[in-house]
């Protein structure tokens, strides 16, 4: 087990100070990142002996805000958009001789599709519910 006696930038990551990201010197690594958890039962580190010489030397949670909670969810939800134009869309539309071969029908059915996803973001209800369209069949 390695016995860590410096550390720095220690924060909290959940109210019950269960959780703490910091930097721990290594005595093989230096200076690395090093995520705290009680429940945590690898022995690599003593984290029992490194909780005690840390104390109450850390920065206290701070819960997100609800703007970094929506900004969080909107990014998570552009990110689907983005797959689901990726593997979706792309294939078909950016495949000149797969486009060809679908009736004219399709093909705007395939364009409203991906009008819809590039949309999601402008929906009255965004970032807290959206409503996903339908790829066609």
């Amino acid at each position: 087990m390695v016995q860590i006696t410096e550390y720095r930038n220690a924060k909290s990551l959940s109210a019950d100070n269960s959780i703490l990201d910091l930097e721990i010197n290594h005595p093989d690594y230096g200076w690395i990142p090093y995520t705290l958890n009680i429940d945590d039962e690898d022995n690599t580190v003593n984290n029992d002996d490194l909780l005690a010489l840390i104390g109450s030397d850390f920065v206290n949670y701070t819960p997100p805000t609800q703007e970094e909670i929506d900004a969080e969810l909107a990014l998570n939800i552009r990110q689907t958009r983005n797959m689901k134009l990726q593997h979706e869309v792309d294939p078909i539309a950016g495949n000149t001789l797969r486009w060809n071969e679908l009736t004219s029908e399709q093909q705007a059915a395939w364009t409203q599709y991906r009008t819809d996803l590039l949309n999601v973001p402008q929906q009255s209800s965004f970032p807290q519910s959206v409503t996903w369209p339908v790829a066609p069949s």
